[in-house]
C-alpha cells in the first residue's frame, strides 16, 4: 500500500480552529508571522460554535460589578483549586477581550440605551455574561474566522493529527497529520506549535460535545511522555436535552428559568437556597442527579424539567431562539407551551495540558518549559477553573488565552530556529496508520467506544466511589489491549471515516484511564469531583494539583501546589 507524503514549513502552527486556535492564529498574523492552522473539521464547524450563553467580563453595564468580584467568584467557583495569579490576570484581560471582539464586528445583544447587554449565570454574583441572544459562540467564531481569512492565515482543514513531534533534544518541531479528504501523510514543520484541540466529552454516553471532541490533543501529549493536569475534574452541565445531551444554555436559567422535579417542586431550594438555579454547575448537576436517584424525576424517570413558560413567548423568542428551536426539533417540545425534559450531560474538562500564564507547555508540569510548544483553551490547564468552571468563563478563557499564547508564540518564533522533523517520527506516524489499514483484527471501533461509554458514564460520572473507579481503571486497560485487534473495514484513502473512528477511539482510551485513575487517586470531594465515600473537601491533604503520566504499568502521579495570593480556602456556600 502506497502512502504519499507531503511536507510543509511555517513559522507557527496552530492545531485546532475553535475560539482559542483562531484567536491565537490571528495574534500571530497580526505580528506578521507566517501561520498554518490544522483542523479535522472546517473551522466554522469547530465545537466552539455550539457555545450559547455568553462570555464573562466585568464591564459593569448591568450592575456594580468589578474585576475583584469576578476574581472572587471564579476562585470560589473553582472550589479554591484555581491558581489565583492566573485568575487575576484572566479577569483583567477579559474586559479587553470583549471590546476587541466588539470592534472586530461581533454583534452583541444590547441594552435599551445601546450599551452591551449582560445577564446572570450560575456562580457569578453579578450579571456578567456578555451575550448575543443564545448564539454567542457562533458569532464569536465566525468573526474570528473571517478576520483570519482577511489576515491570510493558511488553513489545512479536514486533517487528523497523528503525532506531536517532540525531538530527543526536548524541542517541539511540528506535527504529522493524515489528510482525511485525500489520504496521505502531511508533515508540518514549524518553529512553534500550539494545541487548541478542545475537550473530551465523547468519552461519555450523554454529552453536550460534538462528535469531534475526542480529546486528541491530550492523547498526543500523553503518548510523548508528557503530563496532564487535573484530568479527574469533569464538569457535567445541568441542562442537556433528555437522552441526547445537547446543550441548553445556562442563559435559560439566567433569564429566569426554573428547575422542577416530578412533584413540581423547585428543588434547588434544598441544595442552594440563596442562588437556587444559578448555583455553580457542579452543585446544580448533583442536585438534579440526587432528585433522579431518589425517585423524584419526572414520572420517576431519569430526567427533570427546565420550565421557561413563565418568561413569555416574546422573551423566549428574543433571548433564547436557538433553545426553542433545539427543543422543538429534537424533543418535539415548544418551551413556550411546555417545560423541557433535561438531565446532566458531560460538558467540560477543567484539567488539561499544563501551561504557564503565557500558554507555554510545562514538560514536568511545574517549571520546565518545552521550547516551541504552547496550548490554549479547553485543551490547556493554566489553571483558571480549578475543580469547577463557572459558565461563560470558558469562551472568555479560550479567546483571552488564545490571544496571549499567540502573542507569546510570535515573540518566540522571531528569535527561534527551525528544527527539522526526524525521519523516525514520520516512520512512526506511517506505521500507526498502516496498523489499521493493513490489520486483520475482528474488533470494530464502535464496539470499543460503546463499552467505554458505559464504563465512564456508569462508574466515572457525577457520583464516584472506590469500587466503581477501581473497576473502571481495570476495564479501560482491558479495552486498551483490544485496540490492537481493531478491524477497519474501509481500506481506502479518501474520506476513510472508519479509519478516523479507530484513531479517535484509541485516543479516547488513552486519556480515559487517566480520568478514572485520577478520580480514584483523589480521596476527597471538590468541585465537580464527588466521592460518596469521601464526601468532604480535604484541604489538608488535597489542596494541590494532580499531574499524571501514562506508563506501561499504569498512571503515575505527582503534585504541585495551588497558587494562593488573595483568598484563603473557606466553606463554599450558595
Amino acid at each position: 500500500m502506497q502512502i504519499e507524503k507531503y511536507y510543509h514549513k511555517s513559522d507557527a502552527l496552530v492545531v485546532g480552529t475553535g475560539l482559542a486556535g483562531l484567536r491565537a492564529a490571528l495574534a500571530l498574523a497580526d505580528a506578521g508571522i507566517d501561520t498554518i492552522t490544522i483542523s479535522k473539521v472546517y473551522p466554522t464547524r469547530s465545537h466552539s460554535v455550539a457555545a450559547q450563553g455568553g462570555i464573562a467580563a466585568a464591564i459593569a453595564h448591568a450592575s456594580d460589578d468589578s474585576t475583584e468580584l469576578h476574581m472572587w467568584d471564579t476562585v470560589k467557583g473553582s472550589d479554591f483549586l484555581g491558581d489565583q495569579d492566573a485568575i487575576e490576570m484572566f479577569v483583567n484581560e477579559a474586559i479587553k477581550t470583549v471590546y476587541e471582539m466588539e470592534h472586530m464586528g461581533v454583534v452583541f445583544s444590547r441594552m435599551p440605551d445601546g450599551r452591551i447587554a449582560q445577564r446572570r449565570f450560575g456562580g457569578h454574583s453579578r450579571p456578567r455574561a456578555v451575550y448575543a441572544a443564545d448564539y454567542t459562540g457562533h458569532v464569536l467564531l465566525h468573526t474570528l474566522f473571517e478576520q483570519c481569512i482577511k489576515k491570510k492565515v493558511r488553513f489545512f482543514n479536514e486533517f487528523f493529527v497523528l503525532k506531536l513531534v517532540l525531538r530527543d533534544d526536548g524541542v517541539v518541531s511540528g506535527v504529522i497529520a493524515w489528510d482525511i479528504r485525500n489520504g496521505g501523510l502531511h508533515i508540518f514543520n514549524a518553529k512553534a506549535t500550539l494545541f487548541a484541540t478542545g475537550g473530551f466529552g465523547r468519552a461519555f454516553k450523554i454529552t453536550s460535545n460534538s462528535f469531534t471532541n475526542t480529546g486528541d490533543g491530550l492523547a498526543l501529549v500523553l503518548r510523548e511522555g508528557l503530563p496532564i493536569e487535573d484530568l479527574e475534574f469533569v464538569q457535567f452541565h445541568p441542562t442537556g436535552l433528555y437522552r441526547l445531551g445537547i446543550l441548553v444554555t445556562e442563559g435559560a436559567r439566567g433569564e429566569g428559568g426554573y428547575l422542577l422535579n416530578g412533584k413540581g417542586e423547585r428543588f434547588m431550594e434544598r441544595y442552594a437556597p440563596e442562588r437556587m438555579e444559578l448555583a455553580p454547575r457542579d452543585v446544580v448537576a448533583r442536585a438534579e442527579q440526587t432528585e433522579i436517584n431518589e425517585g423524584r424525576g419526572i414520572d420517576g424517570k431519569d430526567y427533570v424539567y427546565l420550565d421557561l413558560r413563565h418568561l413569555g413567548a416574546e422573551k423566549i423568542k428574543e433571548r433564547l431562539p436557538q433553545i426553542r428551536e433545539l427543543a422543538m426539533n429534537f424533543l418535539g417540545v415548544d418551551p413556550i407551551e411546555e417545560p423541557i425534559p433535561i438531565q446532566p450531560t458531560a460538558h467540560y474538562q477543567m484539567g488539561g495540558i499544563p501551561t504557564t500564564k503565557r500558554g507555554e507547555v510545562l514538560g514536568d508540569g511545574k517549571t520546565e518549559i518545552i521550547p516551541g510548544f504552547y496550548a490554549a483553551g479547553e485543551a490547556a490547564c493554566v489553571s483558571i477553573h480549578g475543580a469547577n468552571r463557572l459558565g461563560t468563563n470558558s469562551q472568555q478563557e479560550a479567546i483571552t488565552m488564545g490571544r496571549i499564547s499567540g502573542q507569546a508564540m510570535a515573540e518566540f518564533v522571531k528569535k527561534a530556529a527551525l528544527f527539522p522533523i526526524p525521519k523516525e517520527a514520520v516512520e512512526e506516524a506511517e506505521a500507526h496508520v498502516r496498523k489499521y489499514l493493513e490489520g486483520k483484527g475482528s474488533v470494530r471501533p464502535f464496539e470499543l467506544r460503546e463499552k467505554l461509554h458505559e464504563i465512564m458514564t456508569g462508574k466515572v460520572g457525577i457520583f464516584r466511589n472506590e469500587k466503581d473507579l477501581s473497576q473502571a481503571v481495570k476495564e479501560i486497560r482491558e479495552l486498551e489491549e483490544e485496540i490492537h485487534h481493531i478491524h477497519v473495514e474501509d481500506k481506502g484513502m479518501k474520506f476513510n471515516l472508519d479509519l478516523q473512528e479507530a484513531l479517535e477511539t484509541e485516543n479516547l482510551l488513552v486519556f480515559s484511564e487517566v480520568i478514572a485513575a485520577g478520580a480514584l487517586n483523589r480521596r476527597e470531594s471538590r468541585g465537580a469531583h464527588y466521592r460518596v465515600d469521601y464526601p468532604k473537601r480535604d484541604d489538608e491533604n488535597w489542596l494541590k494539583h494532580t499531574l499524571a503520566w501514562k506508563t506501561p504499568e499504569g498512571v503515575r502521579f505527582d503534585y504541585k501546589p495551588v497558587v494562593i495570593t488573595k483568598y484563603q480556602p473557606q466553606e463554599r456556600k450558595y
